[in-house]
Formats: C-alpha cells, sequence, structure tokens
C-alpha cells in the first residue's frame, strides 16, 4: 500500500509519508527539503549501542543496567544518586534487587535521566508500539528499497527511505534508541544516500555523500567490521561522485583493507579503481582494477559491482580517465565478456563510456548512437547525473546535436518536479 502520488512528479508516495510531494522531488529541485531532526544524537545512544551494553539492555533488569552504566560512566552509587535525585542507600538497594521499582512514574524518570529506551524498563505507549511495529518491518524496507534501486526505481527507494529514516532519526535524537535500533538506522542512512546518490543531479550529489557518511559515523561507534566496511564503501564512493577525490580514495582503500568477504572486497576494488581512474592515478587504477579482476576470476560471487559487465565498463572508463585511450579501445574491440548488466542504470552508465571509448576511436557515428541510448534511458530512469555525463561527452566532442537533446532533458526532468499549480 501507498500513500498516493506526488503532486509535483506523481511518484507513489509511502504509506508513511506526511507531505504531498516526495522526497526525491524535495532534494532534486528547488523545493525546501522535507522536516528531519537537526539535533545531534545524544550521548546516551552512543553510550548504549556498546556490544556490552546490549547486553545489558536485552536482560531488562534494573539492577544489571544501574550497575553497568556505572561503570561505562565510572560513577560511584552515590553519584548516580545524586543524578537520580535519589537517596545512596536507596540506589544501593536497587542494585542489590533488595527493592524492585514496579511504579511506571519511577521508571519513566529513571529512563529519562540515563537515556534509555523507554521500553527497556516496560514503559510503553502509544508511540511506542507504532514505533515498535514500524522497526519490525524496517529490515524488510530497507531490503525492498535496495531492490527497487537496483531495479531501476531509485527514486521509489528514496520516497520508501526516507520516512523511515526521518522516524528513526528523531527516536535516537531523542536518546530512546539502542543497539538494534542504531544498526538499523545506519543501514537506513547508508541505503537513503546511496538512493539519492543515483538520482540527483551532480550539483547535489553532496546531499547523497552527507548521508553515507552519517552512516559510517554510526558504523565506526558499532564495532561491526561487515557493516564498517559497507559503510565505508559507500560513502567513498558517493564522495567520488561529489568531486572528493582523494576524500573517496582515502575511504574506499580502508574499504579494501576493511572488507573480510569475496564480494565486499570486490566491490571495494572496484570503486577504488573508478575512483584512481577519476583521480588521473595509472598506477593506484592498475593495482586496483587488477585486485578486482584476480577476485573476480577466483570464485562465483556476483553482485551489482562485483560481474563481468560492470569489470569492464571501470576498466573502459579508467584507461580513458588516466590518458590510455588506445588501450581502452582495443579492450572495448576485443574483450567482450559473457554478461548483462545486473541494474538498468549499468547499461546507461555502460553506454556513456562506451560512447567515449568510441570518440577516441573515432567512430563518431557508433558514440552518438551509444550517447543517444544513454539520454533516453537516463530520461526514462530519472537519472540527471547521466544525463550531464552524455552531455560533457558530446559537448568535448563537438556533438552539438546531442548536447542541445540532453540540456532538453534536463529540463524535462526539472519541469517535471515543479508542483503543480492547479
Amino acid at each position: 500500500m501507498t500513500g498516493g502520488r506526488c503532486e509535483a512528479c506523481g511518484a507513489e508516495l509511502s504509506r508513511l509519508a506526511i507531505e504531498p510531494i516526495c522526497p526525491t522531488c524535495h532534494a532534486s529541485a528547488r523545493h525546501a527539503p522535507p522536516a528531519m531532526p537537526a539535533r545531534p544524537l545524544t550521548p546516551a545512544v552512543w553510550l548504549w549501542s556498546a556490544p556490552e551494553a546490549a547486553t545489558a539492555l536485552r536482560s531488562r533488569d534494573l539492577a544489571t543496567i544501574l550497575r553497568l552504566y556505572r561503570r561505562l560512566n565510572q560513577l560511584s552509587q552515590e553519584r548516580l544518586a545524586t543524578l537520580l535525585d535519589y537517596d545512596k542507600t536507596y540506589v544501593s538497594m536497587i542494585e542489590t534487587g533488595r527493592r524492585t521499582i514496579s511504579d511506571v512514574a519511577t521508571r519513566r524518570h529513571i529512563a529519562r535521566v540515563l537515556g534509555l529506551p523507554m521500553h527497556v524498563l516496560g514503559v510503553t505507549d502509544n508511540d511506542d508500539a507504532d514505533f515498535a511495529a514500524m522497526i519490525q518491518f524496517g529490515d524488510s524496507t530497507i531490503r525492498l528499497a535496495e531492490i527497487a534501486r537496483q531495479a531501476g526505481r531509485a527514486v521509489d527507494a528514496v520516497n520508501e527511505l526516507w520516512p523511515l529514516v526521518a522516524r528513526l532519526e528523531a527516536r535516537a535524537a531523542e536518546g530512546r534508541a539502542e543497539r538494534d535500533t542504531l544498526i538499523l538506522l545506519g543501514q537506513g542512512r547508508a541505503a537513503l544516500g546511496v538512493s539519492l546518490g543515483t538520482v540527483l543531479p551532480e550539483e547535489r550529489l553532496s546531499a547523497a555523500a552527507r548521508w553515507t557518511g552519517k552512516a559510517l559515523a554510526v558504523a565506526e561507534r558499532l564495532g561491526d567490521s561487515t557493516f564498517l566496511a559497507h559503510a565505508l564503501r559507500m560513502h567513498g564512493n558517493e564522495l567520488r561522485k561529489a568531486d572528493h577525490i582523494g576524500a573517496a580514495v582515502a575511504r574506499l582503500g580502508r574499504a579494501v583493507a576493511t572488507s573480510d568477504d569475496q564480494e565486499g572486497r570486490g566491490t571495494a576494488f572496484a570503486l577504488l579503481a573508478r575512483a584512481a581512474g577519476e583521480q588521473g592515478n595509472p598506477d593506484l587504477f592498475d593495482r586496483a582494477i587488477s585486485g578486482y579482476r584476480d577476485l573476480l576470476d577466483s570464485g562465483n560471487a556476483r553482485g551489482m559491482l562485483f560481474n563481468p559487465f560492470t569489470f569492464r565498463e571501470i576498466q573502459l572508463r579508467g584507461l580513458i580517465s588516466t590518458g590510455r585511450a588506445a588501450e581502452a579501445v582495443r579492450v572495448m574491440q576485443t574483450d567482450q565478456p559473457n554478461a548483462v548488466p545486473v541494474a538498468p542504470q549499468w547499461h546507461i552508465i555502460e553506454r556513456v563510456t562506451a560512447g567515449q571509448v568510441l570518440l577516441a576511436a573515432r567512430q563518431r557515428d557508433g558514440a552518438a548512437d551509444a550517447l543517444r541510448a544513454a539520454l533516453i534511458a537516463s530520461e526514462t530512469h530519472r537519472l540527471p547525473h547521466q544525463i550531464q555525463r552524455t552531455i560533457r561527452a558530446a559537448d568535448d566532442a563537438g556533438l552539438a546535436e546531442i548536447s542541445a537533446d540532453g540540456r532538453a532533458a534536463l529540463q524535462r526532468l526539472n519541469d517535471q518536479l515543479a508542483p503543480s499549480r492547479g
């Protein structure tokens, strides 16, 4: 079920949406962004995100929680009693199990002072129940959004992720989040950033990098190496797209070292090769593409960025970017992998790259055909960044008609994002 359609572009809105214009239109055009919590996550959230804290919270035992809180903050019973406005003896009795707290008001007070999620102490209200239901389906929302993005429906992915992430952000800013909620928040931030990075024009790509950066901040705190590697890969790639190449290379180099599975490491090499090519660093590009090839040849793992089709596109673009156009032409003429793109947008990305290689080979007609195909598909899938790539390639080659078609396509996308006046 959905919440209707966007007044600007007609895209389906999430059932959780509270505004008539979809988040993608807000992010892409000139509207004010949807309301998102501006407050940073409270220190208590980070305190309760530690693995040992998660164990204590899962116990739902107030005595265990109080003892851990004191130990993590290096507090005496007397100091904790002062924070809670209780007598030291009262705190001691709770910690030793000689006093059981059943009063709801007292439990709410303790939870508020210590930054505990209310439900940990058995205190719930309607909002807590609604949030718990949303959390139950949060993983599925993120997975389905990723499937939508990979299927070429990144707008739908953004529109589903935005309200989920907004609720998670607000909850954490209030200090009402535990480790599992923070993991979901980090995953949601990363997925939202990557989806925004697919649909935003180049001049707005820094917004996507900010979201993946926020995901990385969570990953650094949680101590989950698998999620940390994922966040490094995603943030590094969005930094690259936002033209922060040096920072991108640093994050992606760390991602290669951190990723401990074949597909993850292969994906990190793929993204590092892309960034090194755009940096104009042939040595780093060659090392990264070699690592990518070795991993690809050594097993059957496959993914959106870890497959023969994507390898060839990244190799071709990197060779062009590092001044080796003749080698790129040879690769394109001789290397025809028996593979298809994992996602529709990768066919579009490959068509722009193919146009650039064909231009280097002085095959203008073939290049023009490839760039025209990229333009049509980019507009259909609402990918302004790829239209902008196509325009640059056409401008560099003096293909004025294709440049004009690209600018007209961009204008149509912008017009689509304008709110209706009726």
